[in-house]
């Protein structure tokens, strides 16, 4: 009876070391980790040159409306400056009051340097409020801005950098009389570079290489009032490269590849923190036997926290995706686009851009013209969507000018 006894006690001592209070955490079927910023408008293509071709800019030759992609180039301008405006509709199938609209102005100073300035304006439309049916309504204009200026200087024969200064302002919170309300503003900094090679002659034409980089929009976080939520900037990282087939004085063709990667933390994947009595201490929950209890929602499961300053998050975005790398590579945007020029009077463009699935699909192809009569360029784009989630710029017919002044004051081919 004695041994029955302590045989009991000695089962019972190892069920309870195999019974022990456990904690884990189960994920969110329904998390997203598509990188979400402030003022987005900021990578929409402004000009219908750059769109024609798929969205890129940072390595194509140097045009008035460089200032969005690489400002750099300006210091390659065979043209002494130029005024250049554009306007874009945004969601023309749905509403005609939302549009972008850029003014950009550039002056080369002397063979080594330049100078530029632009304004993006993004509108969304006329908003109507009331109180009832029977009152007058009052209208909201919510919108936008970025007011930059920037500085480019040749370091070689071959190459140059710039760096541009924006400030911006994103008037988008609605006042419905209830509450106070602020515009959000900040600025951001552009660090970019850009390199053309001598022309070369090959077995059947001449070439061009051509390649660029721009780091764009580092700045501090921003928010609409004290209590609210701090939204990042749009800090990306631009990469691109491309070559001029030159065949004659009369025909060239460009072209240009161009990958893009936000600089902004990946949204880790959250769940919901729960405590059990592990009773088969196998250390998973299982629903028929054993009873748990909520500790705390929406916690890391997967991945880093997201809550973190610009500067570290510039860096952090580089490894900090709960996929690994397979996910890392997916935040790479990409695109490619080629140009038809004859005898600088005339430009046929085509391009494709490519955005992952899992992150925000973004995909569509785009044709362009341009047209130079005189000192004035005109230039137009259209949107084709591949995506099965529709581009809000789908059908778009994009417009641009482009005032010439002291067109051929430099030489560089």
């Amino acid at each position: 009876m004695k041994n029955k006894l302590l045989l009991l006690l000695a089962f019972v001592f190892i069920y309870k070391l195999e019974a022990q209070t456990t904690t884990y955490i189960e994920p969110n079927s329904n998390d997203t980790r598509v990188i979400t910023t402030g003022m987005p408008f900021l990578l929409i293509a402004g000009d219908a040159r750059s769109a024609g071709m798929g969205d890129m800019g940072v390595a194509t030759s140097v045009d008035a409306f460089s200032q969005q992609w690489n400002s750099s180039k300006y210091a390659f301008s065979e043209t002494k400056s130029g005024i250049g405006v554009s306007y874009t509709p945004y969601l023309g199938k749905l509403v005609n009051d939302i549009f972008l609209g850029n003014l950009t102005y550039y002056n080369r100073l002397d063979e080594r340097s330049a100078f530029a300035a632009s304004l993006r304006y993004f509108s969304l439309g006329d908003i109507e409020f009331t109180d009832n049916e029977f009152a007058t309504p009052y209208i909201q204009r919510p919108n936008q801005f970025a007011l930059d200026a920037s500085y480019a200087l040749r370091l070689s024969e071959r190459f140059s950098m710039g760096v541009a200064m924006r400030y911006l302002r994103s008037d988008l919170k609605l006042n419905d009389g209830t509450s106070d309300t602020t515009p959000a503003n900040t600025f951001g900094v552009d660090i970019s570079g850009y390199y053309q090679s001598e022309e070369e002659a090959y077995a059947d034409f001449n070439g061009r290489w051509r390649g660029g980089f721009a780091i764009q929009n580092i700045g501090p976080k921003f928010k609409y009032d004290e209590g609210g939520q701090e939204n990042f900037q749009p800090t990306n990282l631009r990469l691109g490269g491309g070559f001029d087939f030159i065949f004659d004085d009369y025909n060239k063709v460009s072209i240009t590849a161009e990958f893009t990667k936000l600089l902004v933390p990946t949204p880790p994947i959250l769940g919901d923190e729960y405590e059990f009595v592990d009773l088969n201490g196998n250390g998973e929950y299982d629903a028929d036997t054993e009873t748990r209890n909520l500790i705390q929602e929406d916690v890391i499961y997967k991945g880093k926290s997201d809550d973190v300053g610009f500067f570290k998050g510039m860096f952090q975005s580089f490894g900090d995706a709960p996929g690994g790398f397979k996910e890392e590579m997916q935040e790479i945007t990409w695109a490619l686009g080629a140009e038809y020029m004859y005898q600088d009077a005339f430009a046929f463009r085509a391009g494709y851009f490519h955005e992952s699935p899992e992150k925000g699909a973004r995909q569509f192809m785009a044709l362009g013209a341009g047209f130079k009569a005189s000192v004035v360029n005109i230039d137009l784009s259209y949107l084709f969507s591949t995506s099965q989630v529709q581009s809000p710029l789908e059908g778009t017919l994009r417009f641009t000018l482009t005032f010439n002044i002291g067109a051929g004051t430099y030489t560089e081919y």
